[in-house]
């Protein structure tokens, strides 16, 4: 009885694992519904405007995050007609509940201004959190995601040039 509980099991599990990996829906962890800075709703309906969407997640309180921005700003202008965009996610502008943060808000806000940024900004939500900002441990942290918002490419944490970025961006365009 034991040995067949335990194939029992086994091949539960296995069915699960299964179907899960080979599920199309499930490819789709990076949908969102939400505000952007500016009070605008944007969800990843986003995603299907362009061929590829980088996603930068930054901090009001990291150097490297800021000081990459205007690097972003530049390629999020320079690779426009070639079909892809930019979204910053600011992670850290809400508290443990969701709630906004209006101070953080404008510090970002002024960050934004600042480093000349015109891409999206994406305030985080909850569900955010508990779906594909769940596994996040260092800001910048970078993924890039195709038009119909499945993850291609891998994740870029730390930051990096444009001339770096650029040579990402190009690999992946000449992939999809």
């Amino acid at each position: 009885m034991k040995k067949l509980l335990s194939i029992f099991i086994i091949l539960l599990t296995a069915s699960l694992l299964f179907a899960k990996t080979n599920n199309k829906n499930d490819k789709q962890i990076f949908a969102f519904d939400s505000v952007d800075l500016d009070g605008n709703k944007i969800s990843s309906e986003i995603y299907s405007q362009n061929k590829i969407t980088m996603i930068n997640i930054w901090g009001t309180f990291c150097g490297p995050c800021i000081r990459e921005m205007p690097d972003l700003a530049k390629l999020s202008e320079e690779n426009k007609s070639k079909g892809v965009q930019i979204i910053g996610i600011p992670i850290d502008i809400v508290d443990d509940w969701g709630k906004l943060d209006k101070s953080l808000k404008a510090d970002a806000l002024m960050i934004i201004d600042k480093t000349g940024v015109q891409y999206k900004n994406v305030v985080p939500t909850v569900d955010m959190f508990r779906g594909f900002l769940r596994g996040i441990q260092a800001v910048p942290t970078t993924f890039f995601i195709d038009k119909d918002g499945r993850q291609i490419g891998g994740v870029y944490m730390g930051s990096r040039s444009q001339k770096d970025w650029q040579k990402i961006i190009d690999k992946l365009l000449e992939a999809q």
